[in-house]
């Protein structure tokens, strides 16, 4: 059995935890102030489900859903050699003015994978709404599924998010390198449009979006 190690049990990380015991993972979940505040959440994932904290919750590849910081939180040990999902956005609002990110220099996710230089960083989950990763997938074929990006320089990280996604009901369009994740960031087209694009709306959106420099 495939256990995904899940950090951060807010919104997000907590429906990609949903989606996976759905589709037949096994799940560790950590958050920032330990295993035992995640007993209501475990009992109601079930015995699929486990607490941990940040450095326990590696599994066999890793969901990160909690906001990049400058100084590096991350239990980069544990997590390298994996591949790391990233679901996290950069919203000045609350992250703060990170100046490489403001002036188009790095995306927030090149930023994570240097501080995660032994993982293999992909972006993926980033223009849906939290609930809607439970409650939005069809069959793969179905009109109108939805489609979701995903950013990497590794492609064998995109091919493992191609694979989740279409477990989760979703169809893929790849958006990679890293550099060009900030096709599908808040304000863009791919995000403007999370509520109904297809895998062909998906691509035309990557391409009409602009690049937003804060100075």
């Amino acid at each position: 059995m495939t256990v995904i190690g899940i950090i951060g049990a807010g919104e997000v990380g907590g429906q990609v935890a949903r989606a996976a015991i759905a589709s037949g993972y096994d799940v560790v979940i950590a958050n920032s102030r330990g295993p035992e505040t995640l007993k209501d959440l475990i009992d109601e994932l079930g015995p699929s489900a486990r607490a941990a904290t940040a450095a326990g919750a590696a599994g066999e590849f890793a969901v990160v859903a909690v906001p990049l910081k400058v100084v590096n939180d991350m239990p980069a040990e544990e997590l390298a050699g994996k591949i790391m999902l990233d679901t996290n956005n950069y919203m000045v609002w609350r992250d703060g003015h990170i100046p490489v990110i403001d002036s188009g220099e790095k995306t927030v996710h090149e930023l994570r994978q240097e501080q995660l230089p032994r993982s293999k960083v992909v972006k993926a989950f980033t223009h849906i709404q939290a609930p809607r990763i439970t409650t939005a997938g069809k069959a793969a074929g179905a009109p109108g599924r939805l489609a979701l990006s995903a950013s990497s320089d590794f492609p064998e990280a995109v091919e493992l998010v191609t694979r989740l996604y279409d477990q989760f009901g979703f169809d893929t369009v790849d958006n990679s390198p890293l550099s060009e994740s900030w096709r599908s960031g808040p304000g863009q087209p791919a995000w403007v449009a999370h509520e109904h694009q297809t895998r062909s709306e998906l691509i035309a959106n990557l391409a009409r979006a602009r690049r937003i420099v804060l100075r």
